[in-house]
């Protein structure tokens, strides 16, 4: 519980941050946001992504006045549901418009926001945890809300942060770097490493109780150094020595919670077969991958790979890898279809051709599609094989 006059001097410090805050790179996302009295919007994703900045750009866009509450801050450490009430009176009773920031740490958040909307106020919450908002979600406010996902800077929003030209170049700098905004201005690996321990602590060991934070560490880290390889949970399990596979079932799963990673399935028509069999890993962010693994230093297409991912995932919910013969990097469903299909792979020549063009190609034959693309660094071109067409196509022309 906390003071009423402790939560009124925290809304008055917030409010003035708020006012001396600039306005930050304009997100891709803000103008697919609509706040409206049917639904709640939720804004999802990783720490220093953005999250609070896209909401600030929301409500300066609404030209109204309206009241915002960050629950990560420190002089209201302790709120819980009974102390919304006093929140609501010091914000007035003519706030139409409610922007609350981190809300998922304030247990049964759910009910006071569910008040909230059934008064027909327009809502705007924030979230680092998909698992702990969607369990709320799914109870109190089904079919009241819009989940919006923010990752870190696509190369559009870095290119335009940076006033750079979508070149080959900038798109390398661009893997290079990532997308985390503080990262890509200070250019210092610690503010990553520091933002792995944040994730790590404050998202998953204080609030799962985890008694061994030595192994959860080294697991992720583990992870994170093998992005775009094959993983499973036995194989993990067995590697580092864990009880059961359940627990590192666990573990995965909060990884991918607070979006520090994400698993891709291998394809299959059998949702058993999809279960069982051995998933691919990708991290949140190329710079942020680099600064908390040795492995990717000298590995430019693992890090193209991570970022294709990444920019499908930023458009598509339904992703696999296909893995017959060959590989092919990634499948996009939508609904009953593939509609896409893509490799990744840094320059297509005589000794990996095979192996690139093969592994589309018989993807694109098991699915019956005439054609697939490569993504490359600066490589353009177009094949014929199989009666299939690949296109060749640059990364800084395909990313958008």
């Amino acid at each position: 519980m906390v003071l009423k006059s402790d939560i009124e001097k925290s809304v008055v410090a917030q409010k003035q941050f708020l006012k001396n805050k600039q306005q930050g790179e304009e997100r891709e996302a803000r103008d697919k946001i609509q706040l409206s009295s049917s639904h709640i919007v939720i804004i999802t994703g990783v720490r220093r992504c953005g999250k609070s900045t896209l909401m600030h750009q929301i409500g300066k866009r609404i030209d109204k006045n309206f009241s915002f509450f960050n629950f990560e801050d420190p002089r209201v450490f302790g709120f819980e549901l009974a102390d919304f009430p006093k929140l609501n009176e010091v914000f007035g009773d003519q706030t139409e418009y409610y922007f609350f920031d981190e809300v998922q740490n304030v247990e049964r958040w759910e009910l006071f926001v569910r008040n909230l909307h059934d008064e027909e106020k327009k809502i705007c919450l924030t979230g680092s945890n998909a698992s702990l908002l969607s369990k709320e979600l799914g109870t109190r406010l089904t079919g009241r809300y819009i989940q919006v996902e923010l990752f870190p800077f696509s190369y559009n929003e870095y290119c335009s942060f940076k006033k750079l030209d979508r070149i080959a170049r900038t798109f390398k700098s661009y893997l290079e770097f990532g997308g985390f905004p503080d990262y890509i201005k200070s250019k210092q690996k610690e503010q990553l490493q520091q933002l792995f321990k944040d994730i790590i602590y404050r998202d998953i060991i204080v609030r799962y109780g985890v008694r061994n934070s030595k192994l959860l560490i080294d697991i992720a880290l583990f992870l994170i150094s093998n992005a775009g390889k094959e993983y499973s949970l036995n194989n993990l399990k067995n590697a580092f020595g864990v009880g059961s596979t359940n627990s590192v079932a666990s573990y995965v799963q909060w990884f991918e919670d607070s979006y520090l990673m994400f698993s891709l399935p291998r394809f299959s028509w059998s949702l058993k077969s999809v279960a069982i069999n051995p998933k691919k890993i990708y991290t949140i962010d190329t710079g942020f991958a680099q600064a908390n693994s040795l492995s990717f230093s000298d590995d430019p297409g693992r890090l193209l790979e991570n970022a294709v991912y990444l920019q499908l995932r930023r458009k598509f919910s339904d992703l696999y890898y296909f893995k017959g013969k060959g590989e092919c990097d990634f499948l996009v469903k939508e609904g009953n279809k593939i509609t896409n299909l893509l490799q990744a792979c840094t320059e297509v020549d005589t000794e990996n051709m095979h192996r690139e063009v093969g592994g589309l190609v018989e993807a694109l034959t098991f699915f019956d599609k005439k054609a697939g693309v490569i993504v490359t660094l600066d490589q353009e071109d177009e094949l014929k094989e199989a009666g299939k067409t690949i296109k060749l196509v640059p990364a800084y022309k395909w990313f958008d």
